[in-house]
């Protein structure tokens, strides 16, 4: 008897069937992970700084207003990379 986990499972890979990557593509996919996590760690390195110096000098509006822009752009950062991959995924297709 199978369990309600393997059950869910072969009807989601009858919808959503799991597709091969070539070697080529997972090079690729690994390329742009990485060039995305170093540009996550340079923008948070940069702003972490900035807020860092805004909390010194007693500014807690910037610094809420930095962490703001810092959450914004690990968001964005990270739905780029997600976009990209996918990209990658479709070209299986």
């Amino acid at each position: 008897m199978k369990s309600s986990y393997e059950l869910a499972m072969e009807r989601l890979s009858k919808s959503a069937p799991v597709t091969k990557l070539s070697t080529s593509q997972k090079k690729q996919i690994a390329e742009i992970e990485m060039k995305s996590k170093a540009k996550v760690a340079e923008r948070e390195l940069a702003l972490k700084d900035e807020i860092m110096k805004a909390a010194n000098a007693g500014e807690g509006e910037k610094v809420e207003q930095l962490q703001q822009q810092l959450t914004h752009e690990r968001k964005t950062l990270l739905a780029d990379l997600e976009a990209k991959k996918e990209a990658v995924h479709r070209r299986t297709k």
